[in-house]
């Protein structure tokens, strides 16, 4: 019985101890001086947002003849980077400025930012199950008028026999959905540099 016990006890004092992190902090996000990494982190993608973001506004091409929103798409954002980047986490950022500047509305009909509900309730037209008047009539989804797309892509290069020098590069481009001309691009760069043993993915 005592030998349980003290196994018991063991087997606690170890979960506890990795559920309480050994010196685990939590980040100040708005006030964050940790040191930087080789890789992206969540400093870069706001910084990169950020800039992207102040860039268009300021460049005039949201602001709508007549008044009004612009309804905008999110098209195809490619990774050719070595992280496996999440870019509609880049992509979220960048939404939620624009809808919060209030000059854009983000579409979900159409686009990388597609939900799927949006199609699937339509599909209940018919149906005996439901209330034929709470269905979405056809014609009623609002096609995009602008589309943004863009790439994120990294460069490696050896700055000296001891350090590296890894840039990426954020680009993004505003586009005529209806005509193709493109209204506004940007390219953000974010350069990092540091030992060659450093990872940078």
């Amino acid at each position: 019985m005592k030998s349980r016990t003290i196994l018991f006890v063991a087997l606690f004092s170890i979960v506890a101890g990795g559920c309480g992190g050994g010196g685990t902090t939590n980040i100040d996000i708005r006030n964050d001086d940790g040191k930087a990494v080789m890789a992206l982190d969540y400093r870069d993608f706001d910084q990169a947002a950020s800039e992207m973001v102040q860039s268009m506004i300021s460049s005039g091409a949201l602001k709508k003849q007549g008044g009004g929103r612009y309804v905008v798409a999110t098209g195809r954002i490619v990774n050719d980077t070595m992280q496996r980047i999440d870019t509609d986490q880049l992509m979220a950022k960048i939404e939620e400025e624009l809808m919060n500047s209030g000059q854009v509305v983000m579409t979900s009909a159409v686009g990388s930012g597609t939900d799927a509900l949006v199609h699937e309730t339509r599909e209940l037209r018919d149906s005996e199950e439901f209330d034929q008047n709470t269905i979405a009539k056809r014609g009623t989804l609002i096609a995009p008028e602008l589309s943004i797309s863009g790439k994120i892509f990294q460069r490696n290069l050896r700055y000296d026999k001891n350090k590296q020098q890894v840039e990426y590069y954020f680009q993004l481009k505003l586009s005529d959905a209806t005509s193709g001309l493109r209204y506004w691009q940007k390219e953000s760069l974010i350069g990092k540099r540091g030992s060659n043993s450093s990872v940078a993915w």
